[in-house]
């Protein structure tokens, strides 16, 4: 493989969002019949994020809850945060948002799972990881 295909590859990889990014993931392991593992962790993940995480070192997945109550001058920013990392419609974002503690992710691998923890907290949210 040429490098100029190999650029190609990676400009257009890294235009992907971490959903499209995860749903890549799980297309070339049913196409390739193989289970990706996570080879390290993100570096500078924030504290809160890397606590909840820590306690699970063991972990590869980590199911991504949303804690509440959510502040009422943070809830836009929590809906739009749900509403992006989720594909969540704004009815069943808002109500996400409003019935938490709710789950916004069943199981993420590592890295994805502290994407969406950082989105969520940089809108104003409490979130915690749980390993699988």
């Amino acid at each position: 493989m040429n490098q100029e295909i190999i650029d190609d590859i990676v400009e257009k990889l890294s235009k992907l969002s971490v959903l499209d990014m995860a749903k890549l993931k799980d297309a070339l392991e049913k196409k390739w019949g193989v289970k990706a593992a996570v080879a390290a962790a993100a570096p500078a993940a924030g504290a809160a994020a890397a606590a909840p995480a820590a306690a699970a070192s063991d972990s590869t997945d980590f199911k991504v809850i949303l804690e509440g109550p959510v502040p009422d001058d943070k809830k836009i920013a929590v809906i739009k945060a749900v509403r992006e990392v989720t594909g969540l419609g704004l009815k069943e974002a808002k109500d996400m948002v409003e019935g938490a503690p709710k789950e916004v992710k069943a199981s993420a691998p590592k890295a994805e799972a502290e994407e969406i923890s950082k989105k969520l907290q940089a809108a104003g949210a409490k979130v915690t990881l749980k390993g699988l």
